[in-house]
């Protein structure tokens, strides 16, 4: 049976990458943009954290009328804002960032986890480490923050974004021993470029996110 996941995202470029992902499998992806929270996160000083909870679990409750089995959110700061916000429905959510702590918490070796969002880095590690924490694992992270380079995303010029990311991973790669990995959905399409012209594994979440979600739904590869 075909299932319906909706789909939360702070940008349009998100999309691509999800339905990309899930098109061999038979599945009804609907989504939702609204990058105006990210703006307000990131630029409105002012904006009260009641309101940007608000403003989630109204957008989360409205995807919940739709008819979806599954509520896949895609953005870090939704997710670190939902954290503390009650709701009143019964469709699970599945959050981008949890699969990808699994992953990161099987490694013992010293890594690095770069952010292009500054925004995010505060609430991706403090769930990060509760995570660890929750699993008895023990982590040796370096975290860099790639700045300046965000808003070319949110401004939709993603091959300038794209091309900061892989400068910037190529450059890691040439100075530093260790397994990296991207915190956010927007640099996947570097990471990859980046480790087909260095044969460089680069984690990434969407890749964990796959797997992740196929095994949970018991997802059908679509008849050819």
């Amino acid at each position: 049976m075909r299932k319906r996941v909706g789909c939360l995202h702070a940008h349009y470029s998100n999309i691509e990458y999800i339905e990309n992902v899930f098109s061999p499998f038979d599945v009804e992806l609907i989504h939702f943009v609204d990058p105006g929270l990210m703006y307000q996160v990131m630029h409105n000083e002012n904006v009260k954290k009641a309101d940007a909870q608000s403003k989630v679990k109204e957008q989360i409750e409205w995807i919940a009328q739709c008819h979806v089995e599954a509520i896949l959110i895609t953005c870090t700061n939704y997710i670190v804002i939902l954290q503390e916000v009650q709701l009143s429905i019964s469709v699970p959510i599945i959050k981008i960032d949890e699969p990808f702590f699994e992953q990161i918490c099987t490694i013992q070796k010293p890594q690095i986890i770069l952010f292009s969002n500054p925004a995010t880095v505060e609430g991706t590690m403090e769930r990060l480490y509760h995570f660890a924490r929750d699993n008895n694992k023990s982590l040796d992270i370096e975290i860099m923050i790639l700045n300046n380079t965000f808003e070319l995303i949110m401004q939709g010029r993603k091959k300038e974004y794209n091309q900061e990311i892989t400068k910037f991973l190529n450059n890691i790669i040439e100075k530093e021993d260790k397994v990296i990995s991207v915190a956010q959905l927007s640099m996947v399409e570097a990471s990859r470029q980046v480790e087909k012209t260095t044969s460089m594994a680069i984690i990434n979440p969407l890749h964990t996110l796959v797997s992740s979600i196929v095994n949970r739904f018991d997802l059908q590869k679509k008849k050819q």
